[in-house]
């Protein structure tokens, strides 16, 4: 499986490692206690319906991109420092890169997950 940034224009591959995170539990671990992730990886935060989700740092030693989605459509991103990073806004699904991944990213794009 793929995540898959598309602008209109032209198409960029975010990570060819993905997890998702739609259980309770998995949601709430996320990335806590990991030393560190791939350079290729993303964890896909799946929830049934659009509502405010919030993403803390505590107990991840390493910073984050982190892309908010509604319809697979970029409504928000931003990058969390280790430890104390704490953002919130309104998706359907949120997606964790490692710091850098999403520098082409920008709200309005398309990021969905493929094959």
């Amino acid at each position: 499986m793929r995540l898959v940034r598309d602008d209109g224009r032209t198409e960029q591959v975010l990570a060819t490692e993905v997890e998702t995170a739609d259980s309770f539990l998995s949601r709430a671990r996320g990335l806590m206690f990991r030393r560190s992730i791939p350079d290729d990886y993303a964890l896909v935060f799946e929830f049934e319906e659009a509502g405010m989700r919030d993403v803390h740092m505590v107990f991840v030693p390493f910073p984050l991109d982190v892309l908010w989605l509604r319809d697979d459509e970029v409504q928000h991103k931003e990058r969390l420092s280790a430890w104390t990073g704490l953002a919130k806004a309104e998706a359907d699904r949120l997606v964790e890169l490692p710091a850098g991944s999403a520098d082409g990213v920008s709200v309005g794009d398309t990021v969905r997950l493929k094959g």
